[in-house]
């Protein structure tokens, strides 16, 4: 009843809102005289002259009825096809960022060519989002000719490949061009994963010129419920494969028992925090080999040691944590209770299974993550299409705060929607259907069969021809076949048995060739296509998109729905009732039973899935919603580093922060000699290489301001060294490339970290907590933890570092683009992956010798015989 009354509110004033749209389609109309006179060269003209006012300040809104009357007459010129009243209303709904419902058959893709074009006025795209790369393609080809008449560029993208709209580039019009090219278009076409995936990709890049979006201004999406509702709950992934680090972590493991507290390391037990001093850095370098622990940023050595510390001397088996099953089981320090699914940031648990000798988990790492809701939602403006939205109306409003607006047909609707039919099983289902396609295909009318799987459609089609009948099955495999065939479904005596998903997009022309008049007059008589469907949907708007199919533009037709009390919805929600009534009535098997009230009692148990459908997908959103400011957070700092020239005033952000945070807790007590200054100082020298000691300050006079300031001043000397030292450039280079690698791989940790929290956050119901405030709160205190990790770790590297010159590559060339829940939901679309190897070692200029390179003078080292470092022969003067 509730959601009955939420609709009647979300419709209301449904005719008020026609009549404005209608108001504003005579506008258009009035100018359609005085632009047909035109000449092809001023169309163009026209719509920069348009781009000017808007430049100069003059609304959108004011500028719609001429650009939309200039795009009309472009499609008339171009594919000889004009905008209907209707398809102008349409355009206007999605203009104003609501969702356009619209008929199928109605000409969604030509509706859009509106919108997209008022938008290039403020010379940002649109991007225009279809369901699978072949539609995508086809609308760029198909509609590239009404763009390029207005002087517009238009785009497709595609799973590593995009294509721009071209006259003159062959049997499509549509030429390969880069993916960056593509976005700088007016109009992109592609699917909401490709577009999704781009956005992950350019939050991953290295360099601003890697880039390829341009912002989120305006999206148009088809097929809106679908793509919204439908796949909203599919994560998008880049994953890559996790660093093979187990032998790394059981080094370090051995290592540290050999490191002496005081001597090698100092600890504050209070914060478990520990650090090495030059002495213990010096150890462990002599143990590995190496000549510089601070060397290679990418390997993160100095990350390893701190942390094999803590496991060794800070952390303790059967307090801090629990060995359970040959896995380690964190302890809640104030509950005692055991927290499964949690594990220490920052490669601590990594180290402590190498301590405890158990299996160091290493498995396929997120690298980056979001979900379609919260992608859509980076939107400016956001506007969909599709023939089935009033039913979710409210859930749009809701999660995307999109109106839906019903839009008339161009021409009445004459199909006839028949009762439902219902059997006792499906055996006496299938037959009836069998029988009907039998009678139907032998008078000529061509049928459409829709089932909910692939399984189901292969049972019908055995059975089919088992009786004779030849017919297409179409499953949502292979997007550009099933396009074709769809196309031809409404073909004398065609019989297409199809998932419900399969072919969406394409329209199904009575006569399958609008040029055959004759063949389409002969469908006519017969009845128009038929659309049978062989079960109920959970979700209603399915079951109108596969009636939609039908009775397109005023075409005859009909529509009908077979259903058996095995079917899952009538199990779990109606069967006993009705197979009481044909018991009762002691009904053969064979004998349906067809009522209205039957169908609106289907109706019931469908409003009630799609409720609890909705309260799931509201459920996980609110989870993601977390994610999404801090991935919001990361990401605007990575966009700083890329975009300023000079990093050097953020280094000292980062500098004053940690500084003075540190010196508040150390510092605690009121009067001086009770502070802790020797672990502070050992702590300020693992970011700072200086030494700092009591006896440089007065005890009897000292004041905290005094102690933050000479630390301070004190970095900023050595920090203003380096710089002169590397030279401005290189030092912004350096410090660049160490930003984004600690951010990129502190960021790629917490996603872990957080998806182990989230797999067993709802075990804290069992003890009255409730777990979304519970994630909401850990998850905050985590991502505390991992802005001031990044900090820290800038500071360890930015001092330190050495400039190597050695081949770049990024995380994202070992991603892997994963859809593997997504396809499953596109019924057999096969995942997208790209994988190659590297690390992400610091590029420095080509004409410079690395430090650790060959000496160039070709000196050998006479104990070992291997040529000399270049640090360690004529660098050292250098």
């Amino acid at each position: 009843m509730v959601m009955n009354y939420l609709a009647k509110a979300l419709r209301f004033g449904e005719g008020k809102k026609l009549k404005d749209l209608q108001l504003l389609v005579e506008q258009v109309n009035v100018l359609e005289d005085d632009v047909s006179k035109l000449s092809d060269a001023q169309l163009p003209e026209e719509m920069a002259k348009l781009a000017k006012r808007y430049e100069h300040g003059e609304a959108l809104d004011l500028l719609l009825s001429e650009a939309f009357a200039l795009t009309r007459e472009a499609a008339k010129r171009a594919l000889n096809m004009r905008h209907f009243d209707v398809q102008i209303m349409g355009g206007l709904v999605l203009s104003h960022g609501k969702i356009a419902e619209m008929a199928t058959g109605e000409g969604k893709t030509l509706v859009a060519t509106l919108p997209a074009s008022l938008q290039s006025l403020t010379k940002k795209a649109t991007h225009i989002i279809t369901v699978n790369d072949y539609l995508a393609k086809r609308d760029a080809s198909w509609m590239g000719p009404v763009y390029q008449a207005l002087g517009l560029k238009v785009a497709a993208i595609g799973h590593d490949v995009s294509f721009m709209y071209d006259s003159e580039a062959g049997i499509d019009a549509l030429r390969q061009i880069s993916r960056r090219e593509a976005y700088g278009c007016d109009v992109i076409y592609g699917t909401n994963s490709e577009f999704g995936f781009d956005y992950l990709r350019d939050n991953m890049v290295y360099n601003m010129q890697e880039k390829s979006q341009n912002g989120h201004p305006f999206a148009i999406v088809d097929e809106v419920d679908s793509i919204l509702i439908d796949e909203a709950r599919t994560p998008l992934i880049i994953s890559g494969p996790a660093e093979k680090m187990g032998a790394i972590y059981r080094q370090f493991a051995k290592i540290a028992p050999t490191l002496k507290p005081d001597e090698d390391y100092e600890l504050e037990e209070k914060t478990k925090t520990v650090w090495a001093t030059d002495a213990g850095v010096a150890k462990v370098e002599r143990a590995l080999g190496i000549d510089n622990l601070y060397e290679n940023i990418d390997a993160q050595l100095v990350n390893h040691l701190n942390q094999a510390l803590r496991a060794h001397a800070l952390y303790k088996k059967d307090v801090d944590y629990v060995i359970k099953d040959g896995e380690i089981i964190i302890v809640d320090e104030f509950t005692g209770r055991l927290m499964f699914g949690r594990r220490y940031s920052e490669g601590l648990h990594q180290a402590i299974e190498a301590t405890e000798q158990v299996a160091i988990r290493e498995e396929n790492q997120t690298l980056a993550t979001i979900t379609l809701q919260n992608y859509f939602r980076l939107y400016e403006k956001l506007a969909g299409m599709t023939g089935t939205a009033a039913t979710e109306a409210d859930e749009f409003m809701h999660i995307y705060k999109l109106e839906t607006v019903v839009v008339p047909t161009n021409r009445p609707m004459v199909r006839q929607d028949l009762a439902d039919v219902i059997y006792k099983n499906d055996e006496a289902k299938f037959n009836a259907v069998v029988a009907d396609v039998v009678e139907r295909n032998r008078r000529g009318q061509p049928v459409l069969l829709g089932t909910i799987s692939i399984e189901k459609s292969e049972t019908l089609s055995r059975m089919l021809k088992r009786s004779g009948v030849p017919h297409n099955v179409l499953n949502a495999k292979q997007h550009e076949h099933e396009a074709e065939i769809i196309a031809q479904a409404g073909r004398k005596g065609a019989v297409t048995v199809a998932t419900n998903m399969a072919g969406r997009g394409v329209d199904i022309v009575l006569g399958g060739n609008p040029q055959d008049k004759e063949e389409a007059g002969e469908v006519i008589a017969a009845g128009g296509l038929h659309v049978v469907g062989t079960e109920r949907h959970e979700a209603r708007r399915i079951d109108n998109q596969l009636r939609g199919r039908g009775g397109r533009q005023g075409d005859p037709g009909s529509t009908q729905f077979y259903i058996s009390c095995e079917d899952d919805l009538m199990r779990l929600f109606a069967a006993d009732r009705i197979k009481w009534v044909m018991e009762k009535f002691n009904l053969p098997d064979d004998q349906p039973i067809e009522h209205r009230l039957i169908s609106k009692s289907i109706e019931t148990a469908q409003r009630q899935v799609e409720s609890y459908n909705f309260s799931i997908r509201k459920h996980v959103l609110e989870y993601d919603d977390v994610m999404n400011k801090q991935r919001e957070v990361i990401y605007a700092e990575r966009d700083k580093v890329l975009e300023h020239e000079d990093l050097g005033e953020q280094i000292k952000e980062f500098l004053s922060h940690v500084v003075e945070a540190a010196v508040a807790a150390h510092t605690v007590s009121e009067y001086p000699e009770q502070w802790e200054l020797k672990d502070l100082f050992a702590y300020y020298h693992q970011f700072v290489p200086v030494n700092v000691s009591e006896s440089d300050f007065d005890i009897q006079t000292l004041i905290r301001d005094e102690v933050t300031e000479n630390l301070l001043n004190k970095a900023f000397e050595i920090l203003e060294e380096r710089r002169k030292e590397l030279g401005q450039q290189e030092f912004t280079d350096l410090g660049r490339f160490i930003l984004l690698d600690v951010i990129t791989k502190r960021w790629t940790e917490h996603l872990s970290q957080i998806d182990y929290l989230q797999e067993g956050i709802n075990l804290r119901a069992i003890g009255q907590r409730d777990p979304l405030v519970e994630f909401k709160a850990e998850a905050y205190d985590m991502f505390q933890e991992l802005i001031e990790g990044i900090k820290e770790d800038c500071l360890r590297y930015i001092f330190r570092a050495q400039i190597a010159e050695q081949h770049h590559h990024s995380m994202l060339d070992e991603a892997v683009f994963d859809k593997a829940e997504y396809s499953a939901m596109r019924e057999g679309q096969e995942s997208d992956s790209t994988s190659s190897s590297g690390a992400t070692p610091y590029v420095a200029p080509a004409d410079k010798v690395g430090r650790n390179d060959p000496c160039p003078c070709g000196a050998v080292n006479p104990q070992t015989g291997k040529p000399m470092k270049y640090k360690k022969c004529c660098g050292r003067e250098a």
